[in-house]
């Protein structure tokens, strides 16, 4: 800005133009502070008034015309626009938009694949044929079947990334592959979603309208909802076989269950027995240890809990007395649920107590139920905690449920279906559960028999679905006996006939199937594969009448009429004397999914799929579920199969937020991968949310939670950086803490993959035709062998990594490759290339560039399919029979990639060291890109110098340089800058005639003197008392490397600065 000159008028007298004689005043005397004041106050109102006077004038002088700066306009990306019918080829003859957007890449080319049909198995089967063995092998895998009625999040699209770039580098490596789709019927979450919807829209409940029409409102659900998933899958760029997809109660699926319940079922294998469930009194069935969440608890909290209107308290310890029978003496207990004091029928001590020896075979008197409850000796007490003394219900508790076995106990049930307290509970009778926590404890203060209550940390078991408390309940349910099975997959590990990838998670495998416990597969559901299964009543007065848990009354049957058969075989009587009635129940959805691998492929029904596509190649999923799904599958597979569903297990590490979060709808991080694709606002986020069954509390929290990491929404980033970036990310670890913002990294790597196509394309110009294979013309020069040598070392990385499900090595090697090989080195290197006279090296130049992004494309294609598949049509082919698309174009292998030189790559390492040590000096000079200076390279050895001066060239252009010269026993001319890459060259970058010195002098000596305060200040920071004690240990290792880093670069100006002298 040029300065405006401050001027003044007339300064007027502060008196009149009369004349007032003076009078002499002499002034008080003042202090040294008191002038001092004085002073600053008279230095402050001076600058007020010049500021006033300054404001005054540039008011009265005439404003210069304001000058029109024209709008930047806003950059719209570019989409495509062309017609192009669905399966119909993209127009690849339009030109390239000027930068890399999303939309336009994505568009049209999913389509075209699905129609030809790469997708499918056959496509790389010999003739067509899957029956055929291809000698180059087969991949089959299939998907882990989400929930019909959820929608996928990032988890969901880190397994799918994981699996369609390892079917894509098998399909492109000429293997039979098959990725098979397929939707879970989600029995508890899908009949919860229907129900609600029900309630919305006709204010009725499911009994209400009874089963049968429950079940098509069910399955009208799933066709209007059914494809979300699907849709969301093919924007994943998902490259399932779709003509294949499976539905786990379409009838063929739902035949394999029929059949697999009734082998198992006649094999002794599945029973009928009375035990303990994880009963969800909301949702009014049992449910799976997988849909309990553990909440953990430090000690008092209140819960809200379904149904009722207060919170109710957890968290603490109440201790109470029982009264010993005919003594004058009490034993005293301590539960944290005291309500189910109704249903104790016993209290145990250890029998080496010496406290309680004497109470050994006692009684003791329930205060509020007629009855007498014994004491009894169990070793499984822990003496140290609490008193010694623990109440038995083993109707209600599983650690007692098993003393009850021991003992022999009464199994007293004293919690309803509803989570009401039944007529066992005496005065308690009907009361909702948590009313009757309070009521029994008031009744045991007012019968004296109250002790205390403590806190203590506890663990609250939740539904996941209904975020009720689960209740343990005795159940008459079936069960999977797992004993065999469960040792059959062990000791396939064991033997190493199953692989598990990373193998640390072989401790999980071994402990569950070691002390596996029976399989509960019994769902109080409607939607769901209702249990084939029927309880026989016979009109023949001779036989008495069968009990509900009494196995020999049940029998299994793939119809009612095989049933019925059954039956009257059993019991030697008429099937016109039998009544059946079938058992309300459906199975756990585990149960259907643990027969994915084989029930997809159309057993018990011996198809040609199931003969070409059983046992499969991996299975891939999250180690989340490593026992509810994985282990199921191996055991039911051996055990009806009679072999491993598959080879190796491959489990990725589970996804949790930037801060290292569980997602969580309430905290407002689950994301849609679309939502990360396609880019969505705050505001959009904040919508989704309010359309979801969040509590509106919890939408508040959400809403907050998503303000803070997206204050702006989520941009757009494409489907290709969401995949490379949640591979990138994928280590075999427990976790992965995403930061979705830091996708929007890899949109800019494909933004760079963008233009340095573009350049490439030019660099070979329309008439550019490759040979038939990459070959070497031998006018190459060594900058063109090295970008060679780096591609063939980049092809074995990521060949490497994907046998060994190293997937941030593939990404690590693809990304240096193209960012730092090709873009900042090669491509630099061959402006002045393309730009020269020499025709014959321009040529071969060419033919190694084309060869570099013919390869490299191929390299990253099954992580980016997109980008790799438009880039690539692009470019001119080898041969008129080469494949239609890069997705099955052969993978580059090290057969193909032979152009390894280690030496060579040493060496131009060296070079870029000499390149990098140059461009720092030019930073520390101020240099900008229009200064060329001249380099000075003085090597230690004329062989040194020999191998440098080869490379000068490539020196030259990457540092802007004016000249480059070689030199051993020469000296460099006066007034250079001076940097030492090695022992064995020294750098010296003239700068006379390029800067001012003086001012260069003063900027350098401004910044040192900053420097040095800042790291006085630093060092005085941590000088204070007890710093090692009071400062966290991470802070003060971050001081420590600050300290450092100031040190470094004030030797640095120390140095530049001693050479502006000699130039001064």
């Amino acid at each position: 800005m040029s300065e405006v000159a401050c001027h003044s008028g007339p300064t007027e007298s502060a008196t009149d133009s009369k004349e007032v004689p003076a009078v002499e005043v002499v002034p008080p005397i003042k202090s040294a502070s008191q002038l001092k004041k004085e002073a600053k106050k008279k230095d402050k109102l001076d600058k007020f008034k010049a500021k006033q006077e300054k404001q005054s004038t540039a008011e009265k002088k005439p404003k210069a015309a304001e000058k029109i700066v024209p709008k930047k306009e806003e950059k719209v990306a570019a989409t495509y626009d062309i017609p192009t019918p669905d399966g119909e080829k993209k127009d690849i003859l339009c030109p390239l938009p000027d930068s890399y957007s999303p939309k336009y890449v994505e568009a049209a080319w999913y389509t075209w694949w699905e129609k030809l049909g790469v997708f499918k198995p056959e496509y790389n089967a010999p003739g067509g044929d899957i029956s055929k063995p291809n000698p180059k092998g087969q991949f089959v895998m299939c998907i882990p079947p989400p929930n019909v009625t959820g929608t996928l999040h990032l988890g969901h699209a880190l397994t799918n990334a994981v699996e369609d770039t390892l079917v894509r580098w098998h399909r492109m490596r000429g293997e039979t592959s098959l990725w098979n789709p397929g939707c879970d019927h989600a029995g508890i979450a899908t009949q919860v979603v229907v129900e609600k919807k029900l309630w919305k829209e006709q204010k009725q409940t499911r009994h209400d309208i009874g089963r049968e029409k429950f079940i098509q409102m069910a399955w009208q659900w799933k066709e209007e909802k059914g494809d979300t998933i699907y849709n969301q899958l093919k924007t994943l760029g998902s490259s399932l076989d779709w003509d294949r997809a499976c539905f786990t109660m379409d009838p063929k699926l739902s035949k394999a269950v029929t059949e697999a319940f009734v082998r198992l079922h006649e094999d002794g294998a599945i029973y009928r027995s009375n035990r303990l469930v994880n009963w969800s009194c909301t949702l009014k069935s049992a449910i799976s240890d997988i849909e309990v969440d553990k909440k953990e608890l430090p000690g008092r909290t209140l819960l809200p809990v379904p149904g009722y209107t207060e919170k109710v308290e957890f968290g603490v310890l109440v201790s109470f007395a029982y009264q010993i029978e005919g003594e004058d003496e009490e034993i005293v207990v301590a539960t944290t649920r005291i309500e189910t004091m109704l249903g104790d029928t016993a209290i145990a001590v250890h029998p080496s107590d010496e406290r309680y020896k004497h109470l050994h075979g006692k009684m003791a008197a329930h205060p509020f139920c007629d009855r007498w409850i014994p004491i009894v000796t169990d070793e499984f007490v822990d003496m140290a905690f609490g008193t010694g003394a623990v109440k038995i219900t083993p109707a209600h508790d599983h650690n007692d449920y098993d003393v009850g076995k021991r003992h022999n106990l009464p199994f007293i049930t004293i919690i309803d279906d509803l989570g009401n307290i039944t007529a066992e509970g005496g005065p308690f009778k009907s009361m909702k559960r948590f009313d009757a926590r309070k009521a029994v404890l008031q009744a045991l203060m007012e019968k004296g028999l109250y002790r205390d209550t403590k806190d203590n940390p506890m663990v609250v078991p939740i539904c996941s679905r209904s975020k009720d408390v689960i209740e343990p309940l005795l159940k008459a349910q079936w069960y999977v006996d797992c004993g065999d099975m469960a040792s059959q997959a062990a000791e396939a590990v064991r033997q190493k006939e199953l692989k598990i990838v990373p193998d640390m998670h072989e401790k999980t495998w071994f402990n569950w199937l070691d002390n596996i416990r029976d399989w509960c597969i019994s769902r109080q559901l409607w939607w769901g594969h209702r249990i084939p299964c029927y309880f026989i009543t016979i009109a023949d007065g001779s036989f008495p009448a069968g009990d509900d848990i009494d196995n020999k009354y049940w029998v299994s049957g793939r119809t009612e009429t095989e049933a019925l058969e059954k039956a009257a075989a059993r019991f030697a009587v008429s099937p016109s004397a039998i009544t059946l009635r079938q058992d309300e129940d459906v199975l756990d959805t585990w149960f259907s999914s643990a027969l994915f691998p084989f029930s997809i492929f159309g057993w018990p029904d011996q198809t040609q799929e199931l003969s070409a596509f059983y046992p499969g190649t991996l299975l891939e999923t999250g180690h989340d579920i490593i026992f509810f799904w994985v282990a199921r599958m191996v055991m039911f597979g051996l055990k009806l199969m009679g072999k491993l569903p598959f080879k190796e297990v491959y489990l990725h590490a589970m996804v949790r937020d930037a801060h290292g979060r569980k997602m969580s709808k309430s905290l407002g991080n689950v994301i849609d991968p679309v939502d990360v694709i396609h880019g969505i606002t705050l505001e959009g986020l904040y919508q989704q949310l309010e359309m979801g069954n969040l509590d509106p509390r919890e939408i508040q929290r959400a809403k907050a939670g998503q303000k803070a990491d997206y204050p702006t929404g989520i941009p757009e980033c494409g489907t290709d950086a969401l995949r490379f970036a949640l591979l990138a990310y994928t280590a075999q670890g427990r976790d992965i803490n995403l930061d979705v913002n830091r996708v929007q990294g890899y949109r800019f790597f494909c933004n760079k993959l963008w233009n340095a196509n573009k350049f490439a394309l030019m660099g070979l110009g329309n008439d550019f035709k490759p040979e038939s294979t990459a070959q070497l013309s031998g006018a190459e020069r060594p900058m063109d062998l090295w970008i060679l040598s780096r591609l063939a070392a980049a092809a074995d990385s990521c060949n490497d990594g994907f046998a060994a499900y190293d997937f941030p090595a593939v990404t690590t090697a693809i990304y240096n490759f193209w960012l730092y090989d090709l873009c900042d080195v090669y491509l630099e290197y061959l402006k002045p290339v393309f730009r020269g006279d020499d025709q014959q090296r321009a040529a071969a130049s060419r033919s190694v560039l084309y060869t570099c992004l013919d390869v490299a494309l191929r390299l990253i294609s099954p992580f980016m399919p997109f980008i790799s598949e438009e880039l690539y049509q692009r470019l001119p082919r080898r041969s008129t029979n080469c494949p239609p698309s890069i997705c099955v174009t052969a993978y580059p292998e090290a057969t193909e990639c032979v152009w390894r030189d280690k030496a060579l790559e040493e060496k131009v390492t060296f070079v870029l060291s000499i390149v990098g040590t140059i461009r720092s000096l030019c930073s520390d000079y101020f240099l900008t890109s229009k200064q060329a200076a001249d380099v000075y390279l003085k090597c230690s050895d004329a062989s040194t110098q020999d191998a440098v001066r080869v490379f000068a060239d490539l020196v030259m252009t990457l540092t802007n340089s004016h000249t480059v010269t070689t030199m051993v026993s020469e000296q460099p001319p006066e007034g250079c800058a001076i940097s030492t890459v090695s022992d064995l060259c020294v750098v010296h970058l003239l700068l006379k005639g390029l800067i001012d010195p003086v001012k260069e002098e003063a900027k350098l000596q401004s910044k040192k003197t900053k420097l040095d305060v800042q790291r006085q200040q630093l060092h005085t920071s941590t000088q204070v008392a007890n710093y090692e004690l009071k400062v966290p240990e991470q802070v003060r290792s971050s001081n420590t490397e600050k300290l450092q880093q100031l040190d470094n670069e004030i030797v640095k100006l120390g140095e530049a600065l001693e050479t502006i002298a000699k130039m001064l």
